[in-house]
């Protein structure tokens, strides 16, 4: 439910009076001065973000009450769509804000000048700077999490083991039992590739074929995998191995014992951003949601809402997750620069590899 405070603007009278902008009257039946009218600060704005975003409903609501904003949600598809459409809509934005594009796919819409500059002063900035993207001051880091292959607990055990690394899926023992997302369309589906490209090296190629060779599934989306695709007990799908994040078992479990696990030797640390959108219609507004997500409150729910790391250290994380949704200790990373220079190409290399 959203909340909405009006904004009420006095009148400036003298014309030097600072204001976001104003407007000019006479009164034509008599000599009076020309007077000035402030234009009121607009109350509504929109975030664009991926299918994936989520929000208690008090929080927003308290949000929305507090700064007299009326918030409305644009999701144009998961992460690699959003960007897509950020990048085709530049010139007419879908919105004020964005929440959701990744280190994955953030310099290209950098590059191509999707978002306005902004530095926000909220308390969590400063532990945000620490996933800063070089050089640009145009995004502001929300979360953060691993992205990694999870498993259904109950698929392996007795004669056969669970597999860790990216070679045991080779194996013709896990033949169709893995379901990953496509990185033209999905940003964890492009973590992932990224990790393998990290792991393999130039081999990697060679290993997405192997791979194909083996059963593998690709979908469009993330949600399509997990959701769907998922063997464990709260989905019921048909695949065991699934393309997801080392913070999603604990929500997997069932009276108090886990069902699924990550991992931790697939993972590619993934960072997500807010930006304040390029032709913004409230700019302000805007800036407000970025200041908002770095707050205690919105913060504080990242991680039992959208099962991600929340990058303030003034909150914590779920108890639970120490034991089930540990972090990998050496994930694998690949620099910015060089995803941006080499990003359409090896998603393209990708595509005929496993696609075509």
């Amino acid at each position: 439910m959203n909340i909405m405070r009006a904004f009420t603007i006095s009148a400036v009278v003298a014309l030097g009076a600072a204001a976001c902008s104003t407007a000019t009257t006479t009164d034509e039946t008599t000599s009076a001065s020309p007077t000035t009218t402030a234009s009121p600060m607009p109350t509504k704005v929109t975030v664009v973000t991926h299918d994936s975003f989520a929000v208690p409903d008090d929080v927003l609501a308290a949000f929305e009450a507090g700064s007299g904003l009326d918030v409305t949600f644009v999701a144009p598809g998961d992460a690699g769509t959003l960007v897509n459409q950020l990048v085709l809509t530049k010139d007419a934005p879908l919105g004020d804000v964005v929440y959701g594009v990744d280190n994955t796919f953030a310099s290209r819409a950098i590059e191509a000048g999707v978002f306005a500059d902004y530095t926000s002063d909220a308390r969590a900035a400063t532990d945000a700077a620490a996933y800063a993207i070089e050089g640009s001051q145009a995004l502001t880091a929300i979360d953060f999490s691993d992205v990694c292959l999870n498993i259904d607990l109950a698929a392996f055990g007795g004669d056969l083991p669970a597999p860790r690394t990216f070679d045991n899926l080779l194996d013709p023992a896990y033949s169709g039992m893995v379901s990953v997302t496509n990185p033209a369309t999905s940003s964890p589906g492009l973590a992932f590739l990224m990790a393998t490209i990290a792991a393999k090296g130039d081999a990697w190629p060679e290993y997405w074929s192997a791979l194909n060779d083996n059963g593998l599934r690709v979908t469009a989306s993330w949600s399509d995998t997990y959701y769907t695709d998922f063997s464990a007990p709260n989905y019921g799908g048909d695949y065991p191995i699934v393309l997801s994040y080392a913070s999603s078992p604990p929500f997997e479990a069932v009276d108090g014992q886990p069902t699924t696990a990550a991992l931790l030797d697939t993972c590619f640390r993934q960072v997500e951003y807010a930006g304040v959108l390029a032709g913004a219609q409230n700019p302000q507004g805007a800036q407000q949601v970025v200041d908002w997500m770095l707050s205690d409150d919105f913060q504080a729910s990242v991680p039992e809402n959208m099962y991600v790391y929340p990058v303030s250290t003034a909150v914590t994380v779920p108890a639970e997750w120490a034991q089930y949704a540990p972090l990998a200790a050496d994930p694998w990373t690949i620099d910015p620069t060089t995803i941006d220079a080499k990003r359409d190409e090896w998603i393209q290399t990708w595509t005929d590899t496993v696609l075509n």
